[in-house]
């Protein structure tokens, strides 16, 4: 993920998801209701059931990508993979790029 985004790595998240998410870069969302936060661009998670990968799944051509992944399931949001030897990696880098082209379009940095 750093090799395709340019980012360093960071620990990521509130005291809400705990110190396991690593996160590659930040986001600022705000909403017409007014609510308003940071979101990490890309991450994962290595947790015990499955690798969870963040930011890879809600844009425009992820579906093709996803296609052509191997082994995953998917969540809201969320990308799961249990071995990465399950997917291709090549992809897998594809989406992190595509993933962080998009929300850095969408959103970009504050100055």
């Amino acid at each position: 993920m750093q090799k395709v985004t340019g980012n360093e790595p960071a620990m990521w998240g509130p005291a809400m998801w705990g110190p396991s998410i690593i996160g590659f870069d930040s986001y600022h969302y705000n909403y017409e209701s007014g609510r308003e936060g940071d979101m990490l661009i890309v991450g994962f998670s290595p947790r015990k059931a499955a690798n969870v990968l963040y930011g890879m799944i809600g844009f425009d051509g992820a579906e093709p990508l996803l296609a052509k992944l191997g082994r995953h399931t998917t969540g809201k949001g969320c990308l799961y993979i249990k071995k990465l030897a399950d997917v291709d990696i090549r992809v897998l880098e594809t989406l992190a790029e595509k993933a962080d082209e998009t929300t850095t379009a969408q959103y970009p940095k504050r100055a």
